[in-house]
């Protein structure tokens, strides 16, 4: 059975039984994804304020409370400290350890944000004929800070990050109109074309992900990126925060139907 047909169930148990540690990209086809970021709880309403800001780049699935990791709405059964393939710790903005547990470091001040991410519309894009290379090549989307700012709230401030797909020219009519009828997975393109446009000098250098190539017969097309709380986080130096490891997400139970 490929990745795409496995259960949100299976793949969750696979990765906290340690079986799976790889990017999430192409599994359970038909499932919502989410990117993870957690707080102390001092500063969670203040994100929680971004994300109603930004409901492009931070579209807000499921908030917990505070020192709660399981008891999800969207995954019952799961637990964010162990369901994830690969986490990221950030002390002061900057990256200090990449783990593949937080039981250790999970705290009872800790607020968990699930956010919508741009793998659950690849599903609906497949569906509707448009081809996505990096899943044929079996390798993640790549990810560029941008010259776009989020709106501000409280503390939380900086640049929205963009996942790009290279889409057939004939087929970015169709692209479009399919993912803006999803919302949960960052909607409509925030830029089609020229990548200068939007601050990125170098398609081959993503800060995030796997490079990709843009054929002849192909254009650039960027989403909002889940990973944008991740460049916010620079910027504001909180003490600790924790975030999913580019690429490697949460997988829920959600369907990606409309």
């Amino acid at each position: 059975m490929s990745a795409a047909d496995l259960e949100p169930r299976e793949v969750r148990a696979r990765i906290r039984s340690g079986a799976w540690r790889g990017v999430t990209t192409g599994a359970c086809l038909g499932h919502v994804q989410a990117n993870l970021v957690v707080l102390p709880r001092e500063m969670a309403d203040e994100f929680g304020e971004l994300c109603a800001a930004n409901p492009q780049p931070l579209p807000l699935l499921e908030r917990t409370d505070p020192g709660d990791a399981a008891g999800l709405r969207v995954a019952p059964g799961a637990d964010l400290r162990t369901d994830l393939p690969r986490y990221h710790v950030l002390r002061h903005g900057v990256l200090d350890a990449e783990v593949d547990s937080l039981a250790e470091l999970w705290r009872d001040d800790f607020v968990a944000f699930l956010l919508g991410c741009s793998f659950s519309a690849e599903n609906q894009l497949l569906r509707a004929g448009v081809r996505l290379r990096h899943l044929e090549l079996g390798q993640g989307v790549p990810m560029f800070v941008t010259s776009l700012d989020c709106v501000p709230a409280g503390r939380f401030h900086g640049p929205v990050v963009v996942s790009m797909r290279p889409v057939r020219v004939d087929q970015l009519d169709r692209a479009v109109e399919v993912t803006s009828r999803l919302p949960f997975a960052h909607g409509a393109p925030v830029h089609v074309g020229d990548p200068a446009a939007i601050g990125i000098t170098d398609l081959a250098a993503p800060d995030w992900g796997d490079a990709i190539e843009v054929g002849p017969d192909e254009v650039p097309v960027f989403w909002a990126c889940g990973v944008t709380p991740q460049a916010v986080l620079r910027r504001v130096r909180p003490e600790i925060a924790v975030t999913h490891a580019p690429g490697h997400m949460f997988v829920t139970d959600l369907v990606d139907a409309v």
